[in-house]
C-alpha cells in the first residue's frame, strides 16, 4: 500500500504561458509567487502551492546581510538558484538577473541568463522598462521568457535616492503605463510592479493583456509576491507598509535558541535521552568504571 500523495505533489506544473494567460479579468483567480533562496523554503513554497518561486537579489540583503541588492553577483544568485531547483518545484522557477548582469553587453548579458537557466531557472526578472528592452528582447530570442520590473527598482536605488513610491504624479503614472505596455509588446510574459499607488496598479493591470505582480501595487494586480521573511515573520529589522507578516518565526527561533542556550549553561542539555550511553563492556575495556567516567 502506498501514501497517497499529496496536492502539491499531484498538481500540474506552472508555465511560462500557463503564467502569461492568467488574468483577473479573465476570471483566473490571482497569481501567487513567493521569494526562496534555499532548498527548504523552496519545499515549504511548493507545500504551500504557489504559482511561482521567485529566487530574488533580495538575498542580498535578507540572507547576505548587505544595505542593497548591489552587491549581489550572478555567481550568489546561481548558488541558490540550484539550492531551490534541487528540490524540482513544479511552482514556476524566476530568477532575477542581478545588477550589472543585463547592461553592459548583449553578449554578457545572454551568458549571465544562460548561467541562471542552467542552474535551473524556468525564466527570469529583469528591473527597468523601456531602456532595458534590447537586453530583454536578447534574452527572449535565446528562448528565455523573462518577466519585466517597473516601478520601484531597488537596482536603481541610487538614482532613486533611496526605496521611494514611484508613479505618485499623473505624468510618472502613464510613463508606468506606457512601459508597462512596451515591454509586453517586447514579449515579456508579465510584469512585476512595485511600489505605487493602488490606482497606478489598477491602471497598468487594465492596460496590459499579461498579468501584473504587485508588491506595494494594490490589490488589484493580477498577483502579488513577497519576500518569504516578510511572510513569516523572520525579518523584523523594518516592516514596509505593503508587508504583513502571517506569522512570528522571528520570536519563535529566538525562544528557542535562547532556551537550548540556557539548557546547555545549567548543564540540563544534553540529557540522558540524547545521549549515546556506552555499554558496559565497552567502559569495562577502556577501564573506565562508575565514578571515573563522570569524573573526568
Amino acid at each position: 500500500m502506498t501514501d497517497n500523495p499529496s496536492p502539491a505533489a499531484s498538481r500540474r506544473n506552472v508555465t511560462v504561458p500557463s503564467v502569461r494567460a492568467s488574468k483577473l479579468s479573465n476570471g483566473d483567480r490571482p497569481l501567487v509567487m513567493v521569494t526562496a533562496y534555499d532548498a527548504p523554503m523552496a519545499r515549504i513554497a511548493e507545500e504551500a502551492e504557489v504559482d511561482m518561486i521567485l529566487v530574488g537579489d533580495s538575498l542580498g540583503m535578507v540572507v547576505l546581510g548587505h544595505e542593497n541588492t548591489l552587491e549581489v553577483t550572478v555567481d550568489d544568485m546561481v548558488h541558490h538558484i540550484k539550492a531551490v531547483a534541487r528540490t524540482r518545484p513544479r511552482a514556476l522557477v524566476v530568477g532575477d538577473m542581478p545588477w550589472m548582469s543585463f547592461h553592459v553587453s548583449r553578449e554578457q548579458t545572454l551568458n549571465n541568463a544562460a548561467r541562471m537557466v542552467r542552474a535551473g531557472a524556468n525564466c527570469l526578472k529583469i528591473e527597468g522598462g523601456i531602456k532595458r528592452i534590447p537586453m530583454m528582447s536578447a534574452v527572449m530570442e535565446a528562448e528565455m521568457p523573462v518577466i519585466a520590473h517597473i516601478g520601484l527598482t531597488p537596482q536603481s536605488y541610487n538614482a532613486m535616492g533611496g526605496f521611494k513610491i514611484q508613479g505618485r504624479e499623473a505624468a510618472a503614472a502613464h510613463a508606468l503605463v506606457q512601459e508597462a505596455k512596451e515591454v509586453e509588446a517586447a514579449g515579456c510574459f508579465a510584469v512585476l510592479l512595485e511600489g505605487v499607488p493602488d490606482v497606478v496598479g489598477r491602471m497598468v493591470t487594465d492596460a496590459v493583456g499579461i498579468p501584473t505582480i504587485g508588491i506595494g501595487a494594490g490589490p488589484d494586480c493580477d498577483g502579488q509576491v513577497l519576500v518569504y521573511h516578510d511572510i513569516i515573520g523572520l525579518e523584523n529589522r523594518f516592516k514596509p507598509k505593503f508587508v504583513r507578516r502571517f506569522g512570528t518565526a522571528y520570536d519563535d527561533q529566538l525562544r528557542s535558541v535562547s532556551q537550548f542556550a540556557r539548557e546547555v549553561r545549567s548543564r540540563t542539555f544534553p540529557s540522558e535521552a540524547e545521549t549515546y550511553v556506552a555499554r558496559d563492556e565497552l567502559t569495562e575495556a577502556l577501564g573506565l568504571y562508575g565514578s571515573e567516567v563522570t569524573d573526568h
